[in-house]
């Protein structure tokens, strides 16, 4: 006879697995979901108490080093549908094609269940299923170049813990300055967020309408050939970009995610069609609402004043989904 094991903290990752997978008893399903919420409820507390028990991930660090190749350049153009020439040794990289290194590398024995490495490495082990992109702010100071050998120099600077309508979020700030052989060529800003999954009667916030006043624009269509090439390039094994059973079956989605990064790269490079040779310096971005496959959506721009651009994506309902602004020289 088979006995179910009471669900802990310590097998609690594999029985809900099976809990997502629909392969336990309604008794066994109980105990897990109360579970859930016993840790989550636990977790919140104490992260909202003093002293905060994350303070000791706040100013960790790591240093990582890579060197600009050629191929994934000529592939990210590919991928943009760009007609660049070959790159060739001593090339600029066009920003943000810098999100092409330093790649994760997670062996294949320290995956999650979402395709992201379990906990480790420099973000904390924050308990909540759902990490998505959430913002961020670069500085341009001088160009890599292809052929460069560079380090990142990368620190957890902030971690706040907020209660939304869709549950516990929380919210990691991580530093990242890129440095070749010439100093320090750009700085960037990180914003991540760990959230809950959602309750299956929340009402979705509903993101605020996107401007239609661009004088640029281009539509995009985000089939999964180019979520998986995009996620190809970027070495990311997160299921919710390629795998469609899984994004909508446990995650609850309508359909494969477009990456964040991706969202932001279609926008500087509407910039970069209109203004082929103006050079970012900065490039400030705030995710809104999720973009899918199932839908096209519109990358847009417009001037604002002689060397900022207005940027934002926005979906086929009309809806912001993703706002930067980009400062030319």
């Amino acid at each position: 006879m088979r006995h179910e094991r009471t669900p802990t903290p310590g097998n609690l990752q594999p029985a809900c697995r099976r809990l997502a997978q629909g392969e336990l008893p309604a008794g066994r399903k109980s105990s897990i979901l109360v579970l859930i919420g016993i840790l989550t409820s636990t977790t919140e507390r104490a992260m909202n108490s003093e002293p905060n028990p994350w303070h000791e991930w706040i100013g960790r660090a790591e240093q990582r080093v890579d060197c600009v190749t050629a191929a994934p350049l000529a592939a990210l153009s590919a991928t943009l549908d760009r007609d660049d020439p070959a790159p060739r040794p001593g090339d600029p990289l066009p920003p943000p094609a810098h999100w092409l290194y330093f790649t994760p590398l997670a062996r294949a024995s320290e995956i999650g269940p979402d395709g992201h490495a379990r906990s480790g490495g420099l973000l904390p082990p924050a308990p909540l299923p759902r990490r998505m992109w959430a913002g961020g702010r670069l500085q341009f100071i001088h160009p890599l170049r292809v052929g460069d050998e560079i380090t990142r120099n990368s620190r957890i600077t902030d971690i706040k813990v907020k209660s939304g309508r869709s549950g516990t979020l929380v919210f990691v700030t991580v530093h990242h300055a890129i440095a070749n052989a010439r100093g320090v060529a750009l700085t960037e800003e990180h914003d991540i967020v760990f959230r809950d999954l959602p309750p299956s009667d929340a009402v979705p916030a509903k993101a605020p309408a996107a401007p239609t006043d661009e004088t640029f624009a281009r539509e995009i269509v985000p089939d999964p050939v180019l979520l998986f090439r995009y996620s190809a390039l970027t070495f990311n094994g997160h299921r919710i970009h390629y795998d469609r059973s899984y994004v909508t079956e446990v995650e609850g989605y309508p359909g494969l995610i477009v990456h964040g990064p991706l969202v932001d790269t279609l926008l500087l490079d509407l910039l970069r069609r209109q203004r082929p040779d103006a050079q970012v310096h900065r490039f400030d971005f705030r995710a809104a609402a999720p973009l899918f496959d199932i839908h096209c959506f519109s990358v847009c721009g417009k001037p604002d004043g002689e060397q900022r651009f207005q940027l934002w994506a926005r979906n086929h309902e009309g809806t912001l989904a993703m706002q930067a602004t980009a400062d030319i020289a």
